[in-house]
């Protein structure tokens, strides 16, 4: 099978479910190197490559050129934080996405990072205000995914 076949079959029928429901995650230092190292036995093995070759990773990505899974995931998180903050209506996504705790206080230790976090860092306080256009979100979203191509690095 030819390699770009190969590379239109990883794109198309291993990231989507590889990545199922990511709209959703917390996104992590620990989860992005797992997703990566994962990909890159995937395109290892495409290429009949031993980890013992000793091949760089960048050699075997522009060999394959596929999708990376990391930006992948941050496309498909900042288009579901879009259709969400646009939502008109009281609906439990909204109310479950903006719910505080009761009492407003969270455990004194290192904070788990939240779904929302990711967003609020890159867009700031005004997250929600100037959301509702789909132009300008859309617009702010591949600086957002380079944000965190470059501090996942």
């Amino acid at each position: 099978m030819p390699l770009s076949l190969k590379g239109q079959v990883f794109d198309q029928c291993v990231i989507p479910p590889m990545s199922y429901g990511c709209q959703t995650w917390s996104l992590t230092k620990a989860l992005i190197q797992k997703l990566r190292t994962a990909q890159r036995a995937m395109e290892r093995k495409m290429l009949g490559i031993k980890p013992k070759d000793r091949v760089p990773c960048r050699e075997i990505r522009s060999r394959t050129n596929v999708v990376d899974i990391v930006k992948y995931v941050e496309k498909q998180k900042w288009k579901w934080a879009g259709h969400v903050a646009r939502l008109q209506d009281n609906r439990w996504t909204q109310r479950v996405t903006e719910w505080q705790l009761q009492n407003g206080k969270r455990s004194r230790e290192r904070q788990i990072q939240r779904w929302r976090d990711n967003i609020v860092q890159w867009k700031g306080t005004t997250c929600g205000r100037d959301d509702r256009h789909r132009e300008r979100w859309q617009d702010s979203a591949e600086g957002y995914i380079l944000q965190w191509m470059n501090k996942a690095s």
